[in-house]
Order: structure tokens, then sequence, then C-alpha cells
């Protein structure tokens, strides 16, 4: 028997019942998993989440480059610098907020495909940069489109894959972002394989480097079909069909599940209102989404990786600071492809909880360390806008302590493996898994808008907090978050796997478990 949603009382509103024999819509099924076109319109879909993933940590090798640069039109100051990391931010939230009506009138396929348009401006804009207000465009023009496919490609993903393998499918937005990081600071920090302190590629050309994932991934889903249950409720019935049966293969008998998709959307043929948003059927498991993307941003994710090389810098690290950056990358796409491969076993509760339980302990073990730990000999990197040391003036610098310093660089690992296999993908899975399908598209967006709004207030707040009160200081309020995500996981998050979108969706409706039978 799973936990109640949201503190609602009564024996009939157990999240979902145990398990019954494999019925004939369950043996459908796992023949849609042998279809290969699924996986080939889901892998066109997610290339926008490997663009993000690229644009996002764009800054990290081109910030050192521009500060160094011998054009006074380009050079960059501190603040410059921290405006050109952190206006994405602003863009991927105006991009979420885009989302919440494109994802309804040009529907979910459409939508990913025109990013594209402020994708490839973007990196245009960066690459033939003359001044920082082209810099500062491009940079939030890319994060215009990172926040719009956000917020439109979870959901499509979701309504086109069985209920099988929505779990796997719906780690992948994640996994292609850790890939297009890793792609990013392979090109960009290079630098001992090429001749000197340069990078691998220019940073103009980095930008054009970007530029072939978003066209890719353009012409691919030109080709693909618009999702079946965006397709019904605008009246394309013989569409919705053939794009169901084009996903699900020619061997597998669809009739079941367009049935149930299309009794859902029939009963759901109209806009919601005002007045239906006041339904619990309706504003619950939007209140969920919007919690859940707020409460993963408050565990401490984004500054942490904007600011991990120099978070290591200024502790005392056994390691060189690249090294430690570089070694956990890697942890966290190997913790992505873990969580891709025991959702859809474990269920999401389960690694829900690992996940809270894992971050927990790292950022307390981080905040620890740094409040009782060595210093680094010579303090020579900050995080501050003003060049002030993350450390404050409360202790003097020591000699790291031999295999002590490796706290940072193994609390860090655990903290991106925590992430990576619970709060990071299950959070957006969950969204377009739970959100009623009259309200996906513009809740979807919301969640994306109140993820970036509140991402950016962190990093912001992140460097004013630790040049006040020292670097501990926010580990110790992350670690108090990630308390919370334990409570709210355990109280109000529904458990989905092996469930299709109509039965979370009547589930929320009625409250009541017979219409799993």
């Amino acid at each position: 028997m799973q936990e109640p949603l949201l503190g609602t009382e009564g024996p009939d509103y157990d999240t979902f019942p145990e398990r019954t024999p494999p019925s004939p819509r369950e043996r459908t099924g796992v023949g849609a998993l042998q279809n290969k076109k699924l996986f080939l319109a889901t892998f066109a879909a997610v290339l926008g989440n490997f663009s993000f993933g690229y644009a996002l940590v764009y800054t990290s090798p081109v910030i050192p480059a521009l500060e160094h640069s011998l054009d006074p039109n380009l050079s960059l100051t501190k603040t410059q610098a921290s405006w050109f990391g952190s206006v994405f931010t602003l863009g991927a939230a105006a991009g979420g907020l885009s989302a919440m009506v494109l994802n309804d009138l040009l529907g979910r396929k459409l939508s990913i495909m025109f990013s594209a348009v402020p994708s490839a401006a973007g990196y245009a804009l960066m690459a033939g940069a003359h001044g920082l207000w082209m810099l500062l465009l491009g940079r939030m023009l890319t994060g215009f489109a990172g926040g719009l496919t956000a917020a439109c490609i979870p959901v499509y993903v979701s309504e086109i894959a069985p209920p099988g393998v929505r779990g796997a499918l719906g780690a992948t937005p994640q996994l292609m972002a850790v890939f297009g990081s890793l792609s990013l600071y392979a090109l960009g920090k290079t630098q001992a394989l090429c001749q000197g302190p340069g990078l691998l590629l220019p940073w103009r050309w980095l930008a054009v480097a970007g530029e072939v994932p978003v066209l890719i991934m353009v012409l691919l889903l030109s080709f693909m079909p618009n999702s079946p249950r965006f397709l019904l409720s605008r009246g394309r019935d013989s569409e919705a069909l053939q794009a169901l049966a084009w996903l699900r293969g020619a061997d597998v008998d669809i009739r079941w599940e367009f049935g149930q998709i299309q009794d859902n959307v029939r009963r759901q043929s109209s806009r919601i209102s005002w007045a239906e948003a006041r339904d619990p059927h309706m504003y619950r498991p939007i209140v969920i989404a919007l919690l859940m993307r707020f409460l993963q941003q408050l565990t401490g994710i984004t500054p942490i990786l904007v600011y991990l090389q120099s978070i290591f810098d200024s502790t005392a690290v056994l390691l060189p600071p690249k090294d430690d950056a570089a070694i956990v990358g890697a942890v966290r796409l190997l913790s992505v492809l873990i969580a891709a491969l025991t959702m859809d076993l474990a269920g999401r509760k389960v690694l829900l909880f690992i996940s809270a339980a894992s971050m927990f302990a790292a950022n307390l073990t981080l905040g620890l360390y740094v409040h009782f730990g060595p210093k680094p000999l010579t303090p020579n990197s900050t995080v501050g806008l003003d060049s002030a040391p993350l450390w404050g003036t409360e202790q003097p610098p020591a000699a790291p302590a031999g295999l002590l310093t490796l706290v940072p660089l193994l609390a860090t690992m655990l903290f991106i493996m925590g992430y990576a296999m619970g709060w990071g993908p299950i959070t957006w899975l969950l969204m377009s898994e739970i959100l009623p399908l009259r309200a996906r598209g513009v809740a979807s967006g919301l969640c994306v808008l109140v993820s970036w709004l509140t991402a950016f207030a962190l990093t912001k707040s992140f460097l004013l907090v630790v040049n006040a009160f020292g670097l501990q200081v926010p580990f110790f309020f992350f670690a108090a978050i990630c308390l919370v995500n334990l409570a709210f996981t355990g109280c109000c998050v529904p458990e989905t796997k092996g469930r299709s979108l109509e039965q979370i969706e009547s589930f929320f409706r009625t409250g009541r478990r017979s219409f799993l039978r």
C-alpha cells in the first residue's frame, strides 16, 4: 500500500494497488517495446536536451578565454562574466513561460522543432559576437530554447511511450543533457592536448558546433509523428491512430490503448477554466509537480554545478580542481544511466528516497568539512563577484591534511550521484506523468518557469551568502531542504510505475483503486 497524496485520508485513496495478472493490454504492450521506431522518435526529441546541456555549460571554458581576450569589446569583468553565465537561466524561465502557450498551440513536436529557431540564432550571435550585448543576447536565446524544450520534451516522450518503458525513456532527457555537457567539456577543456593554454576549439567555433545537434534534431523530427494524445485533442483521430500504430509497430493490437486515450481526451475536450482549476483532481497533481520542481532546485544542484570548480578551488583538495570536476561529470553520467535502467524496476518513490537521503548526507558532510576541515595553502580562487574568498576570514589557511582532503570530492560525487539517480530525472518524468491532459501544456511550462526562476535566484544569492557568512552555510541549508524532500516524497508523491497516463489521471479524478482492475 502506497502513501496517500497531500495528506488525504481514506481506505480508497491508496496510490495504486498491487499488480494484477497481465491483461491483454499489457501483453500487447510488450510487443510495442520491440518497435525501434519508438526509440528513434525519443532519440530525435531528446537531441534538444543534448543541445540544452551543451548550452548550459558553454560559459565554463569560454569565460576564462574572454577574461583574457585582447579585444576590449569582449574582455569580461567579473560582474559581466557572472551575468554571461546566469542570464541563461532567465532565458530558460522565459522559454518555460512560452511553453505554456506553444505546447498546446503548436503541439509537442512542433514546439520542440520551433526551439531550434532561438537556439540557432543564439549560437550565431555568440559565434559572431563583437560586443557584450551580442554575447548576452545569444546566451539568453539559447536559454530560451532550453527552457522551451525542457517543458515540451518530457511531455512528448511520456505521451508516446508505453508504461513498461516510460521510466527508462523518461530518464533519457536528463541523460542526453549530461552527454551534451560532457561534449562541451571535451571540446573546451583539453588544453593539455592543444598547443599551449588554448581551447581545442576556439570559443567562436564552440558556438558553431552547438548548431549541429539542433539541425540534426529538426531533420529527424520532421519524419516523426506527433503525440497521439495531442492529435486526438485536436480532433485528428485518423492521424492519431496512424501515429500510435507507427509508434507501437504493425504487429501490435493498439485498439484497447487507442480507445483508452480517446475516451480520456473526449472527457476533456475543452480547455481548463479557472473554476475547474480549483477542483482537487486538477490542482493536486499541478501542485505536486510545481513543488517537486521547486524543491529540486533548492537542493542546490544549479549553484553547485555552476561553481563546482571554484568550490574545489576554495577547499583543500588532494587532486587538482579540474580533475575533480571531470570525475564528478563522469559520476553524473553513470548515475543517470543507473536511474534509466532501474526506474521501471524499483519504482519512482524508492529512487526519490535514496536520492534525497544521499544528497542530505553529502551536503551535511560538505558543510561540516568546510566549517571544521583544513583550508587551502593559497586562497587563489573565488566565486565572488568582487574576488572575495569563499571561506571568508574565519580561519587562516592551513596545509592540506592528506587523505582527509578527498572528502570534498567524495561528498560531491555522492551528491551528484544521488541527484542524478532520483530528484534529477524523476521530477521531470513525474511532471509529464501526473499532469492532467487538459492542463499538461500550460502546467509543464509553469513548472519550468518556477524551476529556472528558482535556479536564477539561488545562483545569484549563493555568491552573496558565501561571501557574507561562509561556504558552509549554503550546504547546511541544502541539507535541510533534502530532509523536506524526504517528507514530501513520503506523503505527497504517487508511485506511477507501470501505469498508463490515463490510469494515473483517473486516479487523481476518482481517488479509487477500482479503475485499475
